[in-house]
């Protein structure tokens, strides 16, 4: 009953999802005073939050049952599915046709900056230095650096279509060849390579023992919930915030216009909000000594908004005959051109340490300096 009882984020957001398809389109409408309209976001934002937290907590659990990097790839995709449905929601409602570029940049950046980076400062702060498989950090960056460029700067540069767009051909080619080289990738992941993903063996005589996360040892009680009710009950969670995906991405993006911030503030504020749950996972499996899992999760999700978030929104976009702008402005394609080269220099030994995480953190700094300032 107490493992039950920690289920109340569930409760939350259905309750949240029935309340917002009853009363929605009044609580939504232009005419609700902007207090009033204050704590309906806060609400949605509260709601969701918990419910991803939520869907984490039981992707870990599943992590933990299955091993890597099964795991670690149950959690990517979760929250795959929770960032699809705030971008294709407001692509459905015709509100923008820059939310899926910037959340998608905004995601890229969080992930291989700000989540690389503190978990490397704060890992490398409590043990100095830390290992982990470099075979793994190889082939998701072999695989992020083509697809973020195909996606976000490739656009660019073509001249079928005005501007930084795909024409009918390209989208269907960037989402047909996307989805094959995500889907070789986890062929290797969870098939053919599936060591590369997994803790290395130790090599140096000084490498500290790997204490397990608090979250592992939780799992270990007798009482911890059966792998097919944790299945359950994530998908439970997924249902009704892929509904509240709707009523919020319209909020944040009504929210921002009232307040004359940059449009770009709401796909880094949706990223903000996917991603929170998998940057505390991967912070904590820093300071517990897990590089090899903080990199999973950071490296994992970097992937998975490539090569399943494009090729959605790029499907999405053809099916509603809607122009996607995908290609990035020339300041964010410099800030993400130095972000995979910092990468590729940051994973490249088997071994961190706090330098490489401030270096990537400075570049994080940059990138919210310039949303509001470019």
């Amino acid at each position: 009953m107490g493992r039950l009882g920690r289920e109340w984020p569930l409760g939350l957001v259905w309750v949240t999802a029935v309340l917002f398809v009853v009363f929605g389109e009044a609580w939504l409408d232009r005419s609700v005073p902007v207090w009033l309209g204050t704590i309906f976001f806060l609400w949605l934002f509260v709601a969701i939050l918990a419910g991803a937290f939520g869907v984490v907590r039981h992707a870990e659990t599943i992590a933990h049952r299955l091993g890597e990097p099964y795991g670690t790839l149950v959690l990517t995709l979760s929250v795959t599915v929770i960032e699809v449905s705030f971008i294709a929601a407001v692509m459905i409602a015709g509100s923008s046709g820059t939310l899926a570029r910037d959340t998608v940049l905004a995601v890229l950046m969080i992930t291989l900056n700000g989540i690389a980076g503190l978990s490397l400062l704060l890992g490398g702060l409590r043990h100095r230095e830390q290992s982990y498989n470099f075979e793994s950090a190889r082939s998701f960056l072999a695989v992020i650096i083509p697809l973020a460029m195909i996606s976000l700067v490739l656009p660019n540069h073509t001249v079928t279509t005005p501007g930084p767009t795909l024409s009918s051909v390209q989208a269907v080619m960037t989402a047909g060849l996307t989805l094959l080289l995500y889907a070789c990738f986890l062929g290797i992941q969870t098939i053919r390579h599936a060591s590369y993903f997994a803790d290395p063996p130790p090599t140096v005589a000084s490498d500290r023992a790997r204490p397990k996360p608090a979250v592992a040892r939780d799992h270990d009680e007798p009482d911890a919930l059966p792998l097919g009710l944790s299945t359950l009950l994530l998908v439970l969670l997924l249902v009704p915030i892929v509904f509240l995906a709707h009523e919020f991405s319209l909020f944040v993006e009504r929210a921002v216009a009232a307040a004359g911030a940059p449009p770009d503030l709401a796909g880094l504020l949706i990223a903000i909000l996917v991603l929170t749950p998998e940057g505390v996972g991967a912070l904590r499996a820093a300071l517990a000594n897990e590089l090899q899992r903080a990199v999973n999760i950071g490296l994992g999700s970097a992937l998975a908004t490539i090569g399943l978030t494009v090729p959605a929104v790029l499907i999405v976009a053809l099916f509603l005959g809607q122009q996607l702008e995908l290609g990035v402005d020339p300041q964010e394609q410099v800030l993400l051109g130095l972000t995979l080269v910092s990468s590729l220099l940051t994973f490249s030994s088997g071994r961190t340490n706090i330098l490489l995480g401030a270096v990537h953190l400075v570049l994080f700094l940059v990138y919210v300096v310039l949303i509001f300032d470019p």
